[in-house]
């Protein structure tokens, strides 16, 4: 077996109280990165230049779980993103925190009360600028079941249901090749991969790309250039380095048990985290940081994220 390498994180980088820190994204034309909490409807901004002292906290109408940018955004547009939020895909003016829903993903045909019990969660775009997002049950409602969905918002803004059921969709990208998409579905505690056609967005011949083999969760993940899978492991206090052919090959300690995704900026490892459900009072000092921003130099740079566009 080859040697694991192995990183250790003591302290935040952000010393905030957030309760479930989700969505980091490295915004490079920008120098900005930004980050949200799902559970208290908040997005932060933070300049890179300037440090944590530049924070901004704004606050959003609904619930969001993942944001990106928008490629062919005007000059009026130019501070607004596009998101997965409460009750589907929406821009979000990132200054005032207005949510203006593009697709709502629920209708008449899931029946009464479904747009209700659900909220979105993880997404990212690929190659062609189709936005990929999943939706959960909605935990201040419901406990999450298999009754989530992963979606498809295309550039023309059709609305395609992809994979059904899921439990909790999490982390997803696309291999170098361009020729593979992976998903998490956290539960399950497994990576899939599925055959990808960059052309159409089909995915297809659904695999094990990894199994974490322990009662704890996969959550968010990056990709870095070398084509391996950085996966936050909720409950496991750890994110892991995971290589083309599956394997783990690193691993960041970090002081908290609930790591919820990481994302590059440069060659650092940013990583969110959820608040400990525990008495904070009762934990060990190591472990009392949940809902803060931890970052980490790992030696190498993340994939790039692509951008949605939407068809003109």
């Amino acid at each position: 077996m080859s040697e694991i390498q192995k990183w250790t994180v003591n302290e935040p980088y952000i010393d905030i109280a957030g309760t479930l820190l989700e969505g980091p994204y490295h915004d490079a034309a920008n120098n900005e990165f930004r980050f949200v909490d799902i559970w208290e409807h908040k997005l932060y901004r933070l300049d890179l230049a300037k440090g944590p002292e530049s924070l901004k906290t704004i606050d959003t109408t609904a619930a969001i779980g993942v944001t990106a940018n928008i490629a062919n955004a005007d000059e009026a547009e130019a501070d607004q993103l596009i998101v997965g939020a409460k009750l589907g895909f929406a821009r979000l003016n990132q200054t005032t925190g207005k949510l203006s829903y593009i697709r709502e993903a629920w209708g008449e045909e899931d029946g009464p009360g479904k747009a209700e019990i659900m909220r979105f969660n993880d997404g990212a775009v690929d190659s062609h600028g189709r936005f990929w997002a999943g939706a959960m049950n909605d935990p201040k409602i419901k406990a999450p079941g298999p009754d989530g969905v992963l979606f498809r918002l295309d550039p023309d803004l059709t609305l395609h249901r992809v994979l059904a059921p899921v439990t909790i969709p999490n982390g997803m990208g696309w291999n170098l090749a361009d020729d593979t998409m992976y998903f998490t579905d956290s539960p399950t505690g497994k990576i899939f991969a599925f055959d990808f056609d960059a052309a159409t967005g089909a995915i297809s011949n659904r695999r094990v790309h990894y199994d974490l083999g322990e009662p704890l969760e996969p959550d968010g993940f990056a990709m870095d250039v070398e084509g391996c899978i950085w996966s936050a492991i909720y409950g496991g206090g750890k994110v892991i380095r995971i290589s083309p052919s599956g394997k783990l090959i690193g691993q960041i300690d970090l002081p908290t048990r609930n790591p919820t995704c990481p994302t590059f900026v440069g060659t650092e490892l940013f990583i969110t985290s959820a608040k400990d459900t525990r008495d904070d009072d009762r934990l060990p000092q190591s472990v009392r940081y949940g809902g803060r921003l931890f970052r980490v130099d790992v030696g190498v740079r993340g994939k790039p994220k692509n951008e949605f566009r939407f068809a003109n």
